[in-house]
């Protein structure tokens, strides 16, 4: 029986976040690893807009947004009870106005904009989350769920922009989250490294 095909770049965190939803669910892909400077024909074929992830399921259907991906891995088998916890509008704001800032943070020279600025407006938003986290372990509990999961990735790329400013931050709550995420088996298995997909070469598997 055939399995579904991801293409997928490794340090995407939409893409690392497919992956781990992936993973948790226990779904068997044929992984294509890509770079997006230079896509395959086969990427732009199944998702003209050519972004990762795109999910090519057996029967054709093609699941092109990350949290689309998530949420129908989950649907198919859930074992850690990750769809309890999809906080869809904490998860949209960080799809939102966090990946606005964090975008301009980053590549200030890209946007033409104040990286300071957005830097700022970034942190407020994670001494928010901060609060939320004081109290808990992860952000709907004290178990990970799809919300640590859809969120985590932009934190990380986040604090890498300057890992000792980041580091500095009163943001003792989301330190610890953050490093529990990171060094938990499962984001090791999801940070693997795959070989660059080409046709005609063996497949790939993320299992």
């Amino acid at each position: 029986m055939a399995e579904p095909i991801l293409y997928s770049f490794r340090r995407c965190p939409y893409a690392m976040r497919a992956r781990m939803a992936l993973l948790v669910s226990g779904t068997v892909c044929e992984l294509r690893e890509v770079l997006l400077r230079d896509k395959p024909a086969e990427l732009i074929a199944a998702s003209p807009k050519a972004t990762v992830p795109v999910l090519v399921l057996p029967a054709g259907r093609v699941i092109d947004e990350s949290l689309d991906v998530m949420r129908w891995a989950l649907a198919r088998h859930d074992p850690e009870g990750w769809l309890d916890g999809d906080d869809r509008a904490l998860i949209a704001s960080y799809d939102s106005a966090f990946k606005h800032h964090l975008d301009r943070a980053k590549y200030p020279q890209r946007y033409d904009d104040d990286a300071v600025d957005h830097r700022a407006e970034a942190l407020a938003m994670l001494v928010e989350l901060d609060r939320r986290l004081a109290s808990r372990a992860y952000l709907c509990g004290d178990r990970r769920t799809l919300s640590d999961a859809a969120i985590m990735p932009f934190v990380r790329q986040f604090a890498a922009i300057d890992r000792a400013w980041f580091d500095a931050q009163p943001l003792p709550a989301v330190h610890r989250w953050l490093a529990a995420l990171i060094a938990s088996p499962l984001f090791e298995q999801t940070m693997r490294g795959f070989q660059r997909w080409s046709a005609g070469q063996p497949a790939s598997w993320l299992t």
